[in-house]
């Protein structure tokens, strides 16, 4: 779970957001402020629940009194029609914080439900699915934890908790060797260093430094077999690019430790939750 230090910020902020500058008007209009309400989280398609934690503590930013029973947790799975949670407070509470508890959880539900087809998909063999950088503005910490829950596995979180050699260092360093040397005389030796290359024979010359990580980027699953041969264990290799449902089991059948996929946190379709009063 998720500390409430981490999240609360952004709930507020995306309360404060909806509110504007006069409220919800429709709400406070109809609704009386002492009238109660239960209403159900259900999920209208099949899907990893994430997300709940964020989306209760929505409604009880404006309703510190509002009552919960979980049927279904985070990291659960969930059929057409389930109830996910059931939630009881001040009417105007629930209807004010519906649109940002539902947003939340719907794009964080949706994460982990693509994450979990992924992780299907590579069951047997050694590949762990892992998220990248390419994240909302705001809400890496939320979308890194969803696809968690759909049991992948987080690269790095930031620039700074990891070093990662790409192709544009490459370039303005003058080569592979002159960027990994400089990286070493500069880091602390908790740090990893992995770096990108685009061919074999930029593995090769990889092989003779001091890194930890080697990213494959864009091998077809033959090459990336003989990528993992020449490795031989003494590097997590670490397969990118053209990754998808139809791909995956082949570039996880090349023997890669690691499979890591943008389109999670970047493109991953919501799924459609509603909250029914």
């Amino acid at each position: 779970m998720l500390h409430p230090l981490m999240f609360e910020p952004i709930v507020r902020a995306a309360l404060a957001e909806d509110l504007g500058r006069a409220g919800d008007v429709t709400t406070d209009s109809i609704i009386p402020a002492d009238a109660m309400a239960t209403a159900r989280l259900n999920a209208r398609k099949d899907g990893r629940v994430a997300g709940l934690e964020v989306a209760i503590a929505a409604f009880r930013t404006l309703d510190p009194a509002v009552e919960v029973t979980i049927e279904r947790p985070d990291g659960s799975d969930v059929a057409p029609g389930g109830t996910i949670a059931t939630v009881t407070g001040r009417a105007r509470a629930l209807l004010t914080a519906e649109r940002t508890a539902l947003n939340i959880m719907g794009r964080l539900s949706g994460i982990a439900t693509a994450t979990r087809a992924l992780v299907r998909e590579v069951e047997g063999t050694r590949a762990r699915i892992v998220c990248t950088r390419k994240t909302t503005p705001g809400l890496r910490v939320l979308e890194k934890h969803a696809v968690r829950l759909g049991g992948g596995f987080n690269h790095r979180f930031g620039l700074d908790d990891a070093v990662l050699i790409k192709d544009n260092h490459i370039a303005v360093a003058g080569g592979i060797r002159p960027a990994v040397e400089r990286v070493r005389d500069a880091i602390g030796h908790m740090v990893k260093v992995e770096v990108e290359v685009d061919t074999l024979e930029q593995l090769e010359e990889l092989l003779s430094l001091p890194v930890d990580v080697v990213l494959l980027d864009n091998m077809d699953p033959a090459t990336l077999r003989r990528a993992v041969a020449l490795v031989d264990g003494r590097l997590v290799t670490e397969a990118s690019g053209n990754v998808n449902l139809a791909t995956v089991r082949a570039i996880a059948e090349s023997g890669v430790d690691m499979i890591s996929v943008g389109w999670l946190t970047h493109s991953a379709p919501n799924l459609d939750i509603g909250l029914d009063i």
